[in-house]
């Protein structure tokens, strides 16, 4: 059964670490006005869909990766509290395909829609939306909705067919990934307010049980800013490492960036960490590159660079702590950069006042830029962190098929583009591994031969 659209107001309840909405964010209405730093002409975009002028609203962006499935999905916080389905079916002239709302809005405090994924199983495809909600509204303890979209594009296509709540942790589930284990289970990994990240099997949720079949802690002894004790996760990824046969956890939170062997999901196993490093108190987004040598790692604060590491020492046992980064890149040293997906050698980043940004790994110990597009010209300063500087290219996503590339712009809305001689991305053609944040649900991660 669909819910019906509804519109809530923000207020000031907060979660997690993010810090209060300013009140200049209400009072700014309309078409952002600022400084526009233009693009480079090798990136062109396509179509823009504005959502709404009341401001922040839009949060993280999904792509389906099928091109007969020509959708992208988008969450919606603060001011909508959902997410919203675009119908890319023309790229050049994407539009609303169809919205969903929770119940009783008025009722719930932000933030709302944060994180959300697909996954495909048993010949049906499927929706994950995380949830954000405050303690002092309804659905506090509301994780995630599971919606099933196999009969999209009719508007009546999204079916709800399961919530994932943690009682015992309320507060939402800020991020999730989804990941195909190599045994062939569909895993839910997502971040909780108890200082671990929960490992769900999605096949046993749809099936109407709890679903819960591990969780991954942060290492003991490590410290850092914020959180909870215990320690917090901020953003994860999960990748199958083809040199060693394992199925491998990549994690940002407390202390900096942590790796596990979760080949047994009810039992990880810590391998190494990043961490030590003066200006990493914690870690926020980190993914490796399809081989697992390096990784760029964020956090999440005014003037921080996003980092290159070698993993190198790590992932062949050599150390259990690597506490230097290789390279650095920024777009403007004054901002911050947020999302980012590694198709390497680039990286695509959703750099928050910046826009879309797109750098080159490949020299690791170079990193170039090679192409950006602001999509958000201004106000400057006016921002959900303590710095005010976390507005704009909120996420970003690439459809693997045809080098599509898609954001989710706060403010200014959703938008397609292309990078010219990005037609699709493939790892093979780049001498590496064909893995990314993209799974290969029929499949499985895993090469034939290591799962026969």
């Amino acid at each position: 059964m669909r819910n019906r659209i509804g519109r809530a107001l923000a207020t000031s309840a907060t979660l997690g670490m993010i810090a209060l909405l300013p009140a200049a964010l209400a009072a700014v209405q309309g078409e952002p006005e600022g400084e526009d730093k233009g693009h480079s002409e090798n990136v062109s975009a396509l179509a823009h869909v504005q959502f709404t002028d009341s401001g922040f609203t839009a949060t993280d962006i999904e792509l389906e990766q099928d091109l007969d499935r020509p959708f992208a999905y988008v969450g919606r916080a603060i001011v909508e509290f959902g997410f919203d389905v675009i119908d890319l079916s023309d790229p050049s002239n994407a539009g609303l395909l169809t919205s969903w709302r929770i119940e009783e809005p008025e009722l719930h405090q932000p933030f709302g829609g944060m994180d959300g994924k697909i996954f495909w199983d048993a010949g049906r495809n499927y929706y994950v939306q995380s949830f954000q909600f405050g303690g002092g509204g309804a659905d506090a303890d509301l994780g995630a909705i599971v919606f099933d979209v196999t009969d999209l594009p009719d508007p009546d296509g999204v079916r709800e067919v399961a919530r994932i709540s943690a009682p015992d942790m309320p507060g939402g589930f800020h991020n999730i990934f989804i990941y195909k284990h190599s045994d062939g289970r569909p895993l839910l990994l997502t971040t909780t307010n108890g200082g671990v990240v929960n490992a769900y099997d999605l096949r046993l949720v749809l099936d109407g049980q709890e679903g819960l079949v591990g969780a991954i802690p942060i290492p003991e002894g490590m410290t850092g800013a914020g959180g909870p004790p215990g320690g917090f996760y901020h953003d994860m990824y999960a990748a199958y490492d083809p040199a060693t046969g394992q199925d491998k956890f990549y994690g940002g939170g407390t202390g900096g960036y942590h790796i596990y062997d979760i080949s047994t999901p009810e039992e990880p196993a810590h391998l190494f960490s990043v961490a030590g490093i003066p200006t990493v108190p914690w870690g926020h987004t980190f993914t490796p590159s399809p081989d697992g040598r390096y990784a760029v790692g964020e956090v999440e604060y005014q003037y921080a660079p996003l980092r290159i590491f070698d993993l190198g020492p790590g992932q062949s046992g050599e150390t259990q702590v690597i506490n230097n980064s290789i390279a650095a890149w920024t777009a403007d040293w004054k901002n911050l950069q947020h999302n980012h997906e590694v198709r390497w050698p680039y990286v695509f980043v959703s750099g928050y006042e910046d826009g879309l940004w797109i750098f080159s790994l490949e020299d690791p110990e170079n990193p170039t830029t090679v192409g950006h597009f602001d999509t958000y010209p201004g106000p400057p300063g006016i921002g959900l962190c303590s710095d005010n500087k976390c507005n704009g290219a909120f996420g970003v996503d690439v459809r693997n098929e045809d080098g599509l590339v898609v954001i989710s712009d706060s403010w200014t809305g959703f938008w397609t583009f292309r990078m010219d001689g990005f037609d699709g991305w493939n790892g093979e053609d780049y001498g590496m591994p064909n893995i990314s944040s993209v799974q290969d649900w029929e499949n499985g991660p895993a090469p034939k031969e290591a799962t026969d």
